[in-house]
């Protein structure tokens, strides 16, 4: 009975979730955002479910922030960010860093201001702006498509490469700064760097080594049922991360980069495996944030109110873009706006509420005044800078209409990567009609070719001489987009 109540209760929880992202897309706040709400909503001072377990929190955090770190990898395309590689990198390494120390200063400060019966030490101050030192590329984006915005400047692969690879480097500093605290005692520094470095090091050796691995298996392998390949890559991700950590290595920077090694590599039924993942990722994050809301308790974020609010706009508008403007310095040619909109992205996501819970686990001096303090941290930015991407990106002048994704309806059928044509569907009207009803009258460019003609439920392989009718479904092929543009307007179709 316990175990039909509870598949009860999440599939109410995932149900209210889904409907609330539809909500966020037409009001263009961050999803991820409502699936906080509901999980409060649901949490103890809500509906009163009682969720307390931080070990199972942890987990789900762990295992869903690899899933989401592989599926980040598997969609970046290295000839996006290779012309942008080392701006990012920096954002990622050296910038996480410099944000971890000026917010720590300012959060330590803020709190001897407002909390002084809690003696917050400097060290449990940098714990806790190392948790909130990463940004989230999930709800920056899902904000960006939902409002139809691309930006100029290569700015969004910029922005992607920082948001898929800096967490790795938050967690090394979260992790680092408990075994500190833990401790007691004063640590080596020059022992302490080494291992930090040494992490990395191992984390991005053994993601490029495995995602190879993993691509030559995949590949090699011969699996009849076909439906198994994504499972084999899923199973791949969990291996990698597990190796990884073993090995004494960064477990989320392995999958990130293994997940970018597979990438963009050759491999059999690539299409279903990357929409699997695509599914999986955003699965991980409803299940990871829900989770994350049924364990805060918001009568707790009243005492911490003023403090997290300070730190929170501090955040926002001193520390991020002082850590960008002085980490993108060496790079002269960056416009300043565009460093205003990369400060302005320093979205906090899940990720700074997962690390949050790792003081809790290890039972580190104020874990719970930090974690309620990056809660209510990420619901500001969430809030603030969420809602305001597409306006700031406006004000900025970085913010460009992208051309609209061209998506099959009538015709489900998916063409392989390399592959450099475009389908597009077509309805036939009366006046493509007016000189015949024959396919061969109707005027096409030369590299425009149709294909399949869908008429009412049935499916015809057309020739030159297929009589057409007023409603039929043209699924047509062309070289490029500009001969696509071509073929619509010698249709009558501009702007089709």
């Amino acid at each position: 009975m316990q175990t039909e109540l509870a598949l009860i209760i999440i599939s109410i929880l995932f149900f209210i979730s889904i409907l609330s992202g539809r909500i966020s897309s037409k009001l263009g706040i961050p999803a991820l955002l409502l699936f906080l709400s509901v999980g409060m909503l649901f949490g103890s001072d809500g509906v009163g479910i009682q969720f307390e377990n931080i070990q199972a929190a942890q987990s789900i955090g762990t295992i869903a922030l690899s899933i989401i770190l592989f599926s980040g990898g598997l969609d970046t395309k290295i000839e996006e960010i290779r012309p942008i590689a080392r701006q990012g990198a920096v954002l990622a390494t050296a910038g996480v860093f410099l944000m971890a120390f000026f917010s720590g200063i300012l959060s330590w400060w803020v709190l001897d201001k407002t909390l002084p019966a809690m003696k917050i030490s400097l060290t449990t101050a940098f714990l806790l702006a190392s948790t909130m030192s990463s940004t989230d590329s999930a709800s920056v984006f899902s904000i960006l498509r939902s409002k139809g915005i691309n930006l100029k400047n290569n700015l969004r692969p910029t922005l992607e490469l920082e948001s898929g690879s800096n967490d790795p480097m938050a967690y090394v500093l979260v992790v680092t700064l408990i075994d500190l605290i833990k401790m007691g005692s004063t640590p080596n520094y020059l022992l302490v760097a080494t291992q930090l470095v040494l992490q990395l090091i191992i984390g991005a050796i053994s993601g490029y080594v495995l995602g190879r691995l993993a691509v030559f298996v995949i590949n090699k392998v011969k699996i009849h049922n076909e439906s198994l390949y994504p499972i084999l890559l899923f199973t791949f991700c969990l291996f990698i991360y597990s190796v990884t950590y073993f090995l004494k290595g960064n477990g989320y920077l392995a999958v990130y980069i293994s997940g970018l090694v597979i990438g963009n590599s050759k491999f059999v039924h690539k299409r279903s495996s990357m929409n699997f993942f695509d599914g999986l990722a955003w699965m991980s994050q409803l299940f990871m944030f829900l989770t994350l809301g049924l364990l805060v308790n918001p009568s707790e974020l009243v005492p911490i109110l003023v403090p997290g609010l300070i730190i929170s706009f501090a955040m926002i508008f001193l520390t991020r873009p002082l850590t960008v403007f002085l980490t993108l310095l060496p790079f002269r040619k960056i416009p300043t706006r565009d460093k205003a909109y990369i400060s302005w992205v320093g979205l906090r996501g899940a990720v700074p509420i997962i690390f949050a819970i790792l003081p809790l686990a290890h039972d580190v001096p104020h874990a719970r005044l930090i974690f309620n303090i990056v809660f209510l941290c990420t619901l500001v930015s969430l809030l603030v800078q969420g809602t305001a991407l597409p306006l700031v990106a406006k004000w900025l002048g970085l913010a460009d209409k992208p051309r609209e994704e061209i998506k099959l309806k009538e015709f489900d059928i998916e063409l392989s990567e390399d592959i450099k044509t475009i389908m597009a569907e077509i309805d036939i009207t009366e006046n493509m009609l007016k000189d015949g009803t024959q396919l061969m009258n109707i005027s096409l460019p030369d590299n425009t070719l149709v294909v399949l003609i869908k008429r009412g439920k049935n499916y015809i392989v057309p020739t030159g001489k297929t009589a057409l009718e007023i409603n039929d479904k043209m699924l047509v092929i062309t070289d490029n987009q500009a001969t696509l543009e071509e073929t619509y307007k010698s249709l009558n179709l501009a702007g089709y």
